[in-house]
């Protein structure tokens, strides 16, 4: 490369012989950038390193679906990037955008990694130990909030899996023993030797009182036990405390009673009428170990929706569906405490989108606005359509933040929760998803008593520059 000299003047170089710094230029490239030019963007691979020749760029990051200046190189000799000369996963973490007619020397990770270590080998070791640590501090820190995230996930899904389940194992306890009563009963019909014509009367006659028709005044239902009890009790039935409820829930009468006691005189009335609650029992938890296997598959179903471990990565998306799981998912967090309110707009799209990375961001946002509720409020959850955009917006009545602490939410490490319960990740990952995995933006608006996250979402995900086929230099 031409103008050694020229470089030489830069300050950056002091202290460097003739032979370091001319083996260094040799690997390198003087690149003429014309103003609005983007020499390198954010998230880009830092396969070069820059140094300021002459001119001014601006470094750029996307800050709340807007581009913020964040560091300027103006002075001659300023640098940029290179990181993947120590960090084979370093990007880019600003856009260099020229802001005037500039010349930057561009070094290539690899030429810069030898030149170090050549001639610098304590510094080398210094620098790749400094990347090392921060991305492992970093990483660290990252596994943490997604543990945090999974415990929560699976100590509410964990609950709500444990209620029909556990409903279930009664169910199937006390079904156990309404069989065990129902054979026995049987046969002790058998045993009294009734006629078929007998055996189909009472069975027409536990037709008329499938559990269908039972009653929902529990007051009415109590008066009702107590009157079949009394009745049972005066016609020499035992065990009428076990007989009666099942006969009364499914609307048994005394009239009814008075029919079965014509169809069974005598001594086959007792096992006639327990052959009857029996099954009427049966029959009903029969219904609840349904109704119990019916909500844990539809649990499943939301865990697979939730995680969409069955799916693409990329598809189209509903965000109704994606915060529904999310609901779910965190049911145990919301329940008794948290009234939802929903506003979800009828002509909503579907988007292009990544719905697993989507429902972490539901999964952050909802947190979080439990958190900053305290105890009970109002959660609402509102999605609308707008040009070429889906909006979804987490709002919560909590106390709110300051104009301070809002414009710091999205840094990574912030937080304002106590010590021990969280590390400030949740909502850098949310705007990481939103912004940079799907081409959206992510705003606060707080005031006290209301904080809205607002989402919007492209209906259709942009392609980022590492989705481009890489064009000539």
């Amino acid at each position: 490369m031409d103008g050694i000299d020229e470089i030489r003047a830069l300050s950056l170089f002091n202290g460097l012989t003739d032979d370091q710094l001319a083996d260094l230029v040799a690997g390198s490239t003087v690149v003429r950038v014309e103003p609005g030019t983007e020499p390198f963007r954010e998230g880009e691979h830092a396969d070069f390193w820059w140094v300021l020749i002459d001119g001014a760029i601006d470094l750029v990051r996307r800050v709340g679906g807007e581009d913020a200046v964040v560091g300027k190189m103006h002075v001659p000799g300023r640098w940029a990037g290179g990181f993947r000369a120590w960090d084979e996963h370093g990007v880019y973490l600003a856009t260099a955008r020229a802001s005037a007619l500039s010349r930057l020397l561009r070094v290539p990770a690899g030429v810069l990694r030898e030149w170090v270590s050549a001639f610098f080998p304590f510094g080398g070791h210094l620098i790749a130990g400094l990347y090392q640590t921060a991305r492992s501090i970093e990483s660290a820190a990252r596994q943490r909030e997604f543990l945090v995230t999974l415990g929560k996930l699976a100590a509410g899904l964990a609950h709500e899996i444990n209620n029909p389940a556990a409903a279930a194992t009664r169910s199937v306890d006390d079904l156990e023993t309404a069989c065990q009563t129902l054979l026995s009963s049987l046969g002790r019909l058998a045993r009294e030797e009734i006629s078929a014509r007998q055996f189909i009367a009472l069975d027409t006659l536990r037709g008329e009182i499938e559990p269908a028709a039972a009653m929902h005044d529990l007051l009415a239902l109590a008066d009702r036990e107590d009157a079949l009890s009394q009745w049972l009790a005066q016609h020499g039935v035992a065990d009428e405390w076990m007989i009666a409820p099942p006969l009364a829930t499914a609307g048994a009468d005394r009239a009814w009673c008075e029919r079965a006691a014509a169809a069974l005189p005598g001594p086959a009335l007792q096992p006639g009428l327990e052959w009857v609650a029996s099954a009427l029992t049966a029959t009903a938890l029969l219904s609840e170990i349904k109704e119990s296997a019916r909500r844990i598959s539809e649990l499943v179903a939301t865990v697979k929706s939730y995680s969409q471990m069955d799916r693409a990565s990329l598809q189209r998306v509903d965000v109704t569906e994606g915060l529904e799981s999310t609901l779910v998912m965190l049911g145990q967090r919301l329940r008794d405490r948290i009234t939802v309110m929903r506003d979800y707009g009828p002509d909503v799209p579907q988007i292009e989108a990544y719905p697993a990375e989507l429902n972490q961001v539901w999964t952050n946002l909802v947190d979080n606005a439990v958190d900053a509720m305290a105890g009970p409020g109002t959660l609402k959850l509102t999605t609308r359509a707008e040009e070429g955009l889906v909006v979804v917006e987490v709002a919560d009545t909590g106390r709110g933040m300051s104009r301070q602490v809002a414009d710091r939410a999205f840094e990574a490490f912030f937080t304002t929760k106590d010590a021990g319960q969280g590390v400030g990740l949740g909502l850098d990952i949310a705007q990481r998803i939103v912004v940079e995995r799907h081409g959206g933006t992510i705003s606060i608006d707080s005031r006290p008593g209301e904080t809205v996250l607002r989402v919007r979402l492209p209906i259709r995900r942009p392609r980022t520059p590492s989705e481009h086929p890489a064009g000539p230099e």
